[in-house]
């Protein structure tokens, strides 16, 4: 290799590192609000967030599929996490992270990630302004407090809305912190603008604290002063039987496939972005080790983000090397700025939330009437209330099984037969169409038994047989034939096509003359 080139190589890796190094400290700078903000949403320590960023954020690089995606914490597993954490405690939390990684190790060992290449779009833009929804309404209870109430000596406590000055006073907040995230890019996109929106909120509270006024703040919510730490091996205090498994095995599955889910999705679009193509089932396989070492660290379990995989890829983050970074810069802030932590004014990560909701719900698709099918407004519409009233995987799954009767109703309505008459006054049924589970009572209506002759020919040139209902659909009408005293042949079925009657030649009797039997009794164009 000439001199020369190796210098350009040096001088483009060199440029490279560069990207990756600044573009992984960007990620990290935005990492921290959205990681204190999830917190907020699963109800658990925003350390803790913190802490599950960094395993989760570095083990998925380190055994990517996909070079320059971000994975954390997020609102899509926190949401799931939620109930779980309130009803039994973060060891249970822990187990599940744990059953959960290993649950996605197996989805991508056993290679089942192509399977994700089945998600209609429709379904993924219901995914996400379902999530949007079900983040927005988990904003509003940090505009309420705890109400003691004592009745005959007991104590109750109540969340009510913040007294009317005090609930101004936050929403003011939270739309000055809107507004500084959508207009400081407008200026520069040197520093994450969430990032200068948390910074503003934090040195106004203080300012405002020293004048009398004080704004809930992260230290208010944990109700005590935050201290980072590294991450610590832990294994959950659970007991080790049925019922434990009966109560993080649902969470953990659904957690699995809302989290592949978004990882899938987050891979798709970083393809698309960088024209490369990621390894869906190593990325599987990297999510489930991140979460399955996460949950013995005491983590909340994570997934890819969207959102900061793009900042990544726009700010030059090309390899691994850029998610690696990422981690490790957030892991450093998180042991010398804790203290910073603690003085976030819930307002700001409100304001954050609400941004991220902005810019995850699919604006567009409430301007898809009358201009996409009708049942592709259906799923969207299905699958966000599914993600709104259920949870995300249940949702998808319903969304794609949806899609797929759908799409199987259309089918089975667009098969239609050409007919014509031979020389010696047999009949030849045409078949154009798929036959198949949704399309068989149509297919059985073309045919007109008692006014055709005695033989009839069933042309399958321009037909596909494809599974067991038209099998048995061909089986009804050679006996309804037979019983008429007529005789049915098949022809010209494709290879795919003869195998299967081939298969089911023990629960089906037809007469099937291939060309090379008879070529000159049947020629068409």
């Amino acid at each position: 290799m000439k001199p020369h080139h190796v210098l350009t190589q040096l001088k483009e890796k060199k440029h490279m590192i560069k990207n990756d190094l600044l573009s992984g400290v960007t990620v990290a700078l935005a990492l921290i609000p959205e990681s204190v903000a999830f917190a907020f949403v699963a109800g658990v320590s925003p350390i803790l967030s913190l802490q599950t960023a960094v395993m989760i954020g570095f083990i998925a690089a380190l055994f990517t599929g996909r070079p320059g995606m971000i994975s954390s914490s997020t609102a899509a597993i926190a949401v799931v996490f939620a109930a779980l954490i309130r009803t039994h405690g973060l060891d249970y939390l822990f187990a599940t992270v744990v059953l959960m990684g290993i649950i996605q190790i197996t989805i991508g060992a056993l290679r089942l990630g192509k399977f994700a290449r089945i998600i209609p779009h429709p379904v993924m833009l219901g995914f996400l302004n379902g999530l949007s929804i079900v983040i927005f309404i988990a904003q509003w209870d940090q505009f309420k407090i705890n109400q003691v109430t004592t009745v005959n000596g007991v104590e109750t406590v109540e969340r009510v809305w913040l007294p009317g000055t005090d609930l101004l006073i936050m929403i003011g907040f939270v739309l000055l912190t809107m507004l500084i995230i959508h207009f400081v890019p407008k200026v520069t996109r040197a520093v994450p603008a969430s990032l200068v929106a948390i910074i503003s909120l934090t040195i106004i509270s203080v300012v405002l604290s020293r004048l009398g006024y004080h704004l809930q703040t992260v230290q208010d919510f944990a109700g005590m002063e935050l201290q980072g730490s590294l991450p610590s091996f832990y294994i959950p205090s659970v007991p080790l039987n049925f019922e434990t498994l009966s109560i993080i095995a649902p969470y953990a599955f659904i957690g699995a496939l809302v989290g592949l889910t978004e990882a899938v999705l987050t891979l798709r679009v970083i393809d698309e972005m960088t024209n490369t193509r990621g390894r869906t089932n190593k990325e599987i396989i990297a999510q489930g080790l991140a979460n399955f070492v996460n949950g013995f660290f005491g983590g909340m379990g994570g997934d890819a983000m969207i959102g900061q995989s793009i900042i990544n890829v726009k700010s030059g983050g090309r390899t691994r090397l850029s998610a690696l970074v990422a981690p490790i810069t957030l892991l450093i802030f998180m042991l010398f700025g804790a203290s910073f932590v603690n003085v976030i004014p819930l307002a700001g990560l409100v304001g954050v939330m609400f941004m991220v909701v902005v810019g995850t719900f699919k604006w567009e698709s409430l301007k898809y009437a009358g201009k996409i099918p009708r049942q592709d407004i259906l799923v969207i519409l299905v699958v966000t209330a599914l993600t709104v009233f259920t949870d995300l995987a249940t949702a998808v799954i319903a969304g794609v099984i949806v899609s797929a009767l759908m799409f199987a109703w259309e089918k089975g309505r667009v098969i239609y037969t050409n007919n014509e008459f031979e020389y010696d006054g047999s009949k030849i049924y045409k078949i154009n169409g798929s036959i198949f589970f949704g399309s068989v009572l149509n297919f059985k209506e073309l045919f007109t038994i008692e006014e055709d002759p005695d033989h009839v020919v069933i042309d399958f040139k321009y037909a596909k047989v494809m599974d067991h209902s038209a099998i048995e659909a061909i089986h009804a009408i050679n006996d309804r034939y037979k019983d008429a005293g007529k005789r049915v042949t098949l022809i010209r079925l494709s290879d795919d096509c003869k195998n299967i009657f081939e298969n089911a030649k023990d629960i089906i009797h037809v007469n099937i003359v291939s060309n090379e039997e008879n070529p000159t009794r049947y020629t068409y164009v």
